[in-house]
């Protein structure tokens, strides 16, 4: 199995990333896990409490799920990929079965700054994006998909999001085997990783 980790700020573009890479990638033989359904159980907090979580912290994330679960895909079975709700700040009772495939594709914020999930990736990719644009993309997504208004978005930005990308996610550039700035015709870094895996699935 090929792990990929593909991580960058938020708002960097790396969901298009993953799309673009495994679009013309045999459905079957590519699997995506994302970041965000291995946010913690928060079960024994209130709303309000949960609504006040640092969620671009790494203590945030659940990564000893998360290297549990890939370590079992590695082994060929199947997981539980649970599901995390942006809108309750918890987790949800569903869960998604996820069967072990040639490639699998890890994304998210936080994943190479975990020691132990890094070392299980084979390639590792940083989006790169500049910091207004990723605040535009951010203040679409969560105002449109995720409920919130802009006043919250941009007090969540300044107090959480910018000081927590300079200090745990930037770095984590320094790790990456390949860098793509994100520009949605930098073609020729997604065709260098989508030969890298032609080359491993074929």
């Amino acid at each position: 199995m090929l792990i990929i980790g593909i991580a960058g700020g938020t708002g960097s573009g790396k969901t298009t990333v993953v799309q673009q890479i495994i679009n013309e990638l045999p459905e079957a033989e590519v699997g995506v896990i994302s970041q965000d359904s291995y946010y913690r159980e928060n079960n024994n907090l209130s709303f309000e409490e949960r609504g006040l979580i640092n969620f671009d912290h790494p203590r945030a994330i659940d990564f000893e799920l998360l290297v549990k679960h890939l370590t079992a895909l590695k082994k060929g079975e199947i997981i539980e990929q649970p599901v995390y709700s942006f809108v309750t700040h918890n987790r949800t009772e569903d869960t998604i079965v996820t069967h072990p495939r040639k490639v699998m594709i890890v994304e998210g914020i936080l994943i190479l700054a975990n020691t132990e999930l890094r070392d299980m990736f084979d390639v590792k990719i940083f989006v790169h994006a500049d910091s207004d644009e990723r605040l535009i993309r951010r203040l679409k997504r969560d105002i449109a998909e995720r409920g919130r208004d802009m006043e919250e978005v941009l007090n969540r930005y300044q107090t959480t999001l910018k000081p927590m990308h300079q200090q745990f996610i930037e770095p984590t550039k320094a790790y990456a085997d390949i860098i793509i700035p994100n520009d949605k015709y930098n073609t020729v870094a997604i065709d260098v990783v989508r030969a890298v895996i032609n080359q491993r699935i074929t």
